[in-house]
């Protein structure tokens, strides 16, 4: 399958400066209460990274769950889209290696042409499995691993994207007990990803771009949006 333009340009935009918002911080995590969720798996295709940016960018920098993001990448060159979003978020932004451990507050992300997996440890791995969905990293992957290893504990978000990834892999989060969050058709891009989503009846909530970041803190921090 061809990268998009959008693949593309994560993989080799430069590190030109970019603007950086004002963020509001909230206070540290003993005075925050117990999460609800431990766990925020994202994933995007086409239109990704402003997608990705908008919501990073307006989540709390002492969130106290960790996030996981499958965006679909070029695999034949180094990504710097860690590089990109860590300057439009608080939180810190990491590419994954094997064996790096969650923590709260944190944002991993899958590098090029490696699936990631979250193990019931905290840990993660990665892996050159086949492709699926004809993609490497996977949702489905990534999702499916969420699942088994935090339960009832995980939050999954089915953003902007072509084909069907992230399907499967929902239905595995709702199974087990966990959420899921779908973006709206009119904020995003290419629709194909989170509509797949909402075919299964496993999202729970439909909601436009700029609403997702809040509906994320909320579920964490109170349970609720």
């Amino acid at each position: 399958k061809t990268p998009s333009d959008d693949r593309l340009i994560i993989n080799n935009l430069s590190s030109e400066a970019l603007e950086v918002e004002t963020l509001k911080k909230t206070g540290s995590p003993k005075n925050l209460p117990s999460p609800a969720f431990d766990i925020v798996a994202l994933t995007a295709s086409a239109d990704g990274l402003n997608a990705l940016s908008c919501i990073l960018s307006d989540l709390p920098s002492e969130l106290p769950a960790a996030l996981v993001i499958v965006q679909h990448l070029a695999p034949n060159y180094p990504s710097v889209l860690d590089k990109i979003l860590n300057r439009r978020t608080a939180l810190e932004v990491i590419q994954a290696a094997e064996g790096c451990k969650l923590s709260p507050g944190k944002v991993f992300i899958a590098p090029p042409n490696y699936h990631l997996l979250v193990n019931p440890d905290g840990s993660l791995s990665l892996s050159q499995t086949a492709k699926v969905h004809f993609v490497r990293p996977s949702a489905e992957i990534l999702f499916e691993s969420v699942a088994e290893s935090y339960k009832d504990r995980a939050l999954a978000v089915v953003l902007t994207g072509g084909d069907r990834d992230g399907s499967t892999g929902v239905r595995a989060i709702k199974k087990m007990g966990g959420k899921v969050i779908a973006q709206d058709e009119a904020t995003s891009k290419i629709w194909g990803m989170p509509l797949a989503a909402i075919q299964t009846g496993c999202v729970d909530w439909v909601l436009p771009l700029d609403k997702i970041a809040g509906a994320i803190a909320n579920l964490v921090i109170q349970g609720r949006i």
